[in-house]
């Protein structure tokens, strides 16, 4: 039982699974944060774009 126990508390398989799940989470939290200071700058600058290219359609018809 106690080699049983010390081999549980050694073995370290399961740290790298574990490693890789928070760095994916700390990953996921940054891209969300990123969206977020940097989503309404986007979405100016696409609706100009859209507004543009709308004038422009409506030029050539």
């Amino acid at each position: 039982m106690k080699t049983l126990f010390s081999r549980f508390v050694s073995d370290e398989s399961g740290a790298t699974a574990i490693e890789y799940g928070l760095i994916a989470a700390l990953v996921a939290v940054a891209i969300i944060t990123a969206l977020g200071v940097l989503g309404d700058g986007l979405t100016d600058i696409f609706e100009g774009v859209g507004n543009k290219l709308s004038a422009e359609a409506a030029k050539t018809q």
